[in-house]
């Protein structure tokens, strides 16, 4: 029998090997990339001395692409990807995807380049330009951290500093930037770093125990206690422990769907029903709700009012449970308006809710309850039944219109992933998917991104089919054309790396929701509705995706203007997908 040859492990003879050491230790799989002449040692050293495998390159055509996938990547992964961006102009292209997956709450780590710091090295014009003091102070307001290693000796110690902070609690993004000089420096010998097992990140945060006295005896005083959850849904606990909750205490839970957090066809979930819900409430638990004021107000949208309505009674307890504070900017407001709260605990609920359950299951009162919880969940049903009746009457009602219904189109959807492990990697601008897509299991549906900038549908998508290719799950992106058209080069992307994702172009040929704004405020001011599209539709020409995503050669279908030529479409695109490519299917869609 002829022996195996043992491969050594190369030496490491420059300074962006260590950084490529300190990715391949952390078991990073990919690194999203557009080229860039400030990384270009990092670039060679992934290639020649990494071999392009683990972490593998995936080539983006704009920066944002890549680090939106990398985000992307994160949401259904759990953990980091890399992305690397060129200097000060990579950086700035990228900010966008940054912003985003701070106000995500996300952890993606973003590697950059600079021309050489000590100026005596830099060649003429290039790289000035491309050199910053310090070009970490174009992201540090959203990131966690930022970094410039002085030296190849100081690379390993950053590197596991942004690891560990980036995959604490609350989860966010971190940038280190490395010097052409410190990438292209030539070892003397070996960089060691230490184990890695000796700074993983801390414990999460668990509730005191007044915490949990009070919480449990509040709820078990409660008439009609109701759950709010937004990010719970983030870890499988957190997302298990909440259906045991619900379930425990006839609960409604509202879905604020910045994650998956509760299954959409459990009669507890009355997501949408705010207004019949939130009134009723004597106590509210909200679990990593940054938002409590959308959570419990009406808002007015006629006569250009800005102005919330409460729905919550002034006597209701607020119980709230998140980590959020601790990432609060002085610059930012994404922690949005300040609210009260009877108590205020901060903890992870992956292991809050959990332990809260445990004690609840043994509190002998629960069983004296049994009647009022019984009958607090027939009346939460009929709430539910009312819900349900008015999106099957709306889908039939819309059956045939044209263009083709959104209700339809997501009954169509269902139809033709029948039988399939589908994860919905995005949604549209309405979020009605969220209602309609029988989703039960833990990050079935990817949740609505927080930060609000577009562009960032198509790519994250892909990271999150990426994070996802090979294991059976069957990728979905619901995807806005105003969007889409920002990052539409990610269609090569998909192509050139085979990522099986399927796209869904809801082509409404409009900005829409600020066609909305428009209206009303033109009605505010009584002045004419019907100039309401100037600047907002995206018409003359109509955009062909079908033909657009052909040209980078995915396989592309449409404009379907004609509701019956739909699911035929679907179940064609579904088997190009399981053939392991990607898939883009426009729809012609009505407005909302």
């Amino acid at each position: 029998m002829a022996k195996t040859q043992k491969i050594e492990k190369p030496r490491a003879e420059w300074g962006s090997d260590v950084v490529v050491d300190l990715l391949k230790a952390f078991e990073f799989e990919y690194i999203a990339i557009n080229p860039g002449a400030t990384f270009r040692g990092l670039h060679d050293s992934l290639v020649n001395y990494g071999g392009n495998h683990a972490p593998e390159i995936i080539l983006c055509n704009h920066e944002e692409i890549a680090v939106a996938l990398a985000h992307g990547y994160a949401r259904a992964k759990g953990r980091p990807m890399a992305a690397a961006v060129h200097n000060v102009v990579g950086l700035q292209h990228a900010s966008m995807a940054i912003y985003n997956a701070w106000a995500d709450r996300l952890p993606v780590i973003v590697l950059g380049g600079t021309g050489p710091m000590d100026s005596a090295n830099r060649r003429p014009w290039i790289d000035w330009v491309h050199t910053a003091n310090v070009q970490g102070n174009l992201v540090r307001d959203f990131c966690k951290w930022d970094d410039q290693p002085g030296s190849v000796e100081a690379v390993p110690d950053s590197f596991i500093r942004a690891y560990r902070l980036a995959t604490t609690d609350p989860l966010g993004r971190v940038y280190i930037c490395y010097d052409g000089d410190v990438q292209a420096q030539r070892l003397d010998g070996d960089v060691t770093f230490p184990s890695l097992a000796r700074y993983p990140a801390p414990l999460p945060l668990q509730a005191p125990e007044e915490g949990f006295e009070k919480t449990i005896r509040w709820l078990l005083e409660a008439k009609k206690p109701v759950i709010l959850a937004d990010w719970v849904g983030r870890r499988e606990a957190g997302f298990n422990a909440l259906g045991e909750l619900a379930e425990l205490l006839a609960a409604p839970v509202l879905d604020q769907f910045g994650r998956f957090n509760f299954p959409v066809h459990n009669p507890l979930n009355l997501t949408g029903r705010t207004d019949s819900v939130i009134p009723q409430a004597d106590l509210i638990l909200a679990l990593d709700v940054p938002d409590l004021e959308s959570a419990t107000t009406k808002r007015a949208q006629e006569k250009g009012n800005r102005k919330a309505t409460p729905l919550l009674s002034t006597n209701a307890k607020i119980i709230n449970v998140a980590l959020d504070d601790l990432l609060v900017r002085a610059w930012a407001t994404d922690f949005n308006k300040l609210r009260e709260a009877d108590l205020m605990i901060m903890a992870d609920t992956a292991v809050f809710l959990p332990e809260l359950l445990r004690r609840l299951k043994a509190e002998k009162k629960l069983g004296d309850l049994k009647g009022a919880i019984d009958s607090r969940r027939a009346d939460w049903g009929k709430i539910y039944e009312d819900k349900r009746a008015a999106l099957d009457k709306e889908t039939k009602t819309k059956w045939d219109e044209k263009p083709v219904s959104m209700t339809r189109l997501y009954a169509e959807i269902a139809e033709a992933l029948k039988g399939e492990d589908w994860v919905l990697t995005n949604g549209s601008s309405q979020g009605k998917e969220n209602l309609c897509l029988p989703a039960t299991k833990f990050n079935q549906i990817l949740g609505k991104y927080k930060g609000g900038g577009l562009g960032y549908g198509l790519p994250a998508s892909l990271g999150a089919a990426l994070a996802h290719k090979g294991s059976g799950k069957f990728c979905v992106d619901i995807q806005p054309d105003g969007d889409l058209l920002f990052t539409v080069s990610g269609l090569w992307t998909a192509v050139h790396h085979q990522i099986p994702l399927l796209i869904i172009v809801c082509s409404n040929r409009s900005y829409f929701n600020d066609e909305e704004h428009q209206e009303r405020i033109a009605i505010a001011r009584n002045r004419p509705v019907e100039n309401k599209t100037i600047g907002i539709r995206i018409e003359d020409p109509n955009v062909d995706f079908g033909a657009m995503a052909r040209t980078y050669g995915c396989w592309g279908a449409g404009p379907i203007t004609e509701p019956k030529d739909l699911i035929k479409t679907l179940r064609e695109a579904v088997k190009v997908v399981k053939e392991g490519k990607p898939a883009l299917v426009d729809v012609v869609c009505q407005m909302r």
